[in-house]
Order: structure tokens, then C-alpha cells, then sequence
């Protein structure tokens, strides 16, 4: 075979595997709208955003979303703040100051932690966090400041990992160059290549923040479960993804769609959170 028509064979290959990728993302779009959509369009767009309850089993059912939509959101802020500093100053330390032999002992440990399924990292919650929650804060644990806390414990090997490969992607003259103007180690790490390495740092946020948002079944495990608005930190609460996970099994009808509306709703704000990644990114680039 030539070489010319082997690189075409190749080429053609390449393509039709990216365009598989293209058409699946594509027929999830279709299946969600095509599904959600005529449920939000019966029960009412407001009624259902906006809605404070949550009742299948009621004559009419209602279904308003707005204290899973909270939830989501108080969870998975509450990850950024515990998860995003720690993982930033972890990847800044792996990549800058930490001696080979440490280095050696750290990553295969991080490595470790993001193959742990979601199920242990739920069982480690309900029988460590919540406890310890319940212990020191009163209540019965289950709420939103341990599930935010597990979550944040969950992204750390995402952003680290990903930050940490931005950082060492910075070329080694910014650290030279900040160093023979008279700054320290830590002042060139610091001011120098942690803000050449920002968007990479970004993307590992992003990417942290979809799996606090998407995630389930550690979630169900120690928030408590509870369809209502959120009152504090340390009350219960149901996410979107939990609510879906909890009532698919049986549900059927409007019902049935209406968790399917759900997550439409979820995919919108995944959808949200990359669209605003990406005008970040090109306007500092810019």
C-alpha cells in the first residue's frame, strides 16, 4: 500500500471516529429535548423552575424543581470553596517545591484517589464526615456542608492533576526571568508562573466543578435527601441528580418526563458553566 493512500485510509478513519464522538453528544441533545421538553411545556416553564414543591404522588402532581436546582447549586459551591484552594496550592507544591523523592510518594497517592468509585467515597462520608458533622455541629449530619465537604474532596485529583500539567507547561524562562529581577522562589512561582499558567488552572476547575455538579451517589449518601429549600449549611438537601436517581425507578408518565426535564435542566447548566469557561479563556487571551 503507498504511502499517500495509507495516510488517506488513516485520515479517513480519524474522521469517522470523531464524528461517532460528534453524533453521540448529538443524540443525547435530541433524546433529552425531545423528552423534557414536552413536560416542561405541559407542567408550565415557571411552574416548573420556579416551583418550591416537589409531589408525584399528589392529585394533580407537582413538579417544581427550583429547591433541587438550590441544592445543586449551595453543593457544588460549597466543593469550590473547599475543593479549588486546596487542589490550586496542592498542584503550585507538586510542581514547584516538592522534592523528587516526596513527588514520588504524593502522585501515585492522588492517582489513587481518582480512581476511587463514587460508592466508597459515599461509604467514607456516611460513616466519617457525617458523624463528625453530627458531632460537632448538631443535627443529624446529613446536610449540605458534608456533602460539599466530600465533593470537595472528590475534585481534588481533577484540578490537581490538571494544574499541575499547566504549570510545568510554563516555559522554564518566566521562572528564570522573575528570578534575575530580584524575585524569591516564591514570589516568581507565585506571581510569575502560576498566572501564565491560568487557563490551564481554569480548565481543571471546570472540569472539577462538572463532576461536583453531575455527581450522585455520594451525594445521596450523606445530604440527606430532603426536597425542600435549603434553610443553612448544616440542613438536609436533594440535588438534581439525586432526585433523578431516587424516582426513575418507578416513575412512569409525567412523572417519568419530568425527571427527564430535569435533566435537561442539569445538561443546561453544564452547558453554562463551559460557555463561560470559554469566553473567559479567549477574553484573557485577548
Amino acid at each position: 500500500m503507498k504511502t499517500a493512500t495509507r495516510e488517506k485510509l488513516v485520515s479517513a478513519v480519524f474522521l469517522a471516529v470523531a464524528l461517532t464522538s460528534v453524533a453521540a453528544v448529538a443524540l443525547i441533545c435530541v433524546f433529552l429535548f425531545a423528552s423534557g421538553i414536552p413536560a416542561v411545556g405541559e407542567i408550565g416553564v415557571f411552574r416548573f423552575l420556579l416551583g418550591r414543591e416537589w409531589s408525584p404522588t399528589d392529585v394533580p402532581p407537582v413538579f417544581g424543581i427550583l429547591p433541587m436546582i438550590l441544592g445543586s447549586l449551595y453543593v457544588t459551591a460549597g466543593a469550590i470553596l473547599f475543593g479549588v484552594p486546596v487542589g490550586v496550592l496542592t498542584s503550585v507544591f507538586m510542581a514547584r517545591m516538592c522534592r523528587p523523592r516526596l513527588y514520588r510518594v504524593i502522585k501515585p497517592a492522588l492517582d489513587l484517589l481518582a480512581g476511587i468509585p463514587s460508592i466508597v467515597y459515599g461509604f467514607f462520608g456516611l460513616m466519617v464526615l457525617v458523624p463528625l458533622t453530627r458531632e460537632i455541629f448538631g443535627g443529624t449530619g446529613k446536610s449540605i456542608f458534608t456533602a460539599s465537604l466530600l465533593l470537595g474532596i472528590m475534585i481534588l485529583p481533577t484540578i490537581i492533576g490538571v494544574s499541575e500539567s499547566a504549570l510545568r507547561s510554563v516555559p522554564q524562562s518566566y521562572y528564570e526571568g522573575a528570578l534575575a529581577l530580584g524575585a524569591s522562589h516564591t514570589r516568581a512561582v507565585y506571581f510569575t508562573v502560576l498566572p501564565a499558567a491560568k487557563s490551564g488552572i481554569f480548565a481543571g476547575v471546570i472540569l472539577g466543578i462538572g463532576r461536583a455538579i453531575g455527581e450522585t451517589m455520594a451525594v445521596i449518601m450523606v445530604a440527606g435527601n430532603q426536597a425542600r429549600a435549603p434553610t443553612g449549611v448544616f440542613k438536609g438537601v436533594r440535588t438534581l441528580t439525586a432526585n433523578i436517581v431516587m424516582e426513575m425507578g418507578y416513575s412512569e408518565g409525567l412523572h417519568r418526563e419530568a425527571l427527564i426535564a430535569t435533566g435537561v435542566v442539569l445538561f443546561v447548566f453544564i452547558l453554562i458553566i463551559n460557555v463561560s469557561f470559554s469566553l473567559v479563556k479567549r477574553r484573557s487571551k485577548q
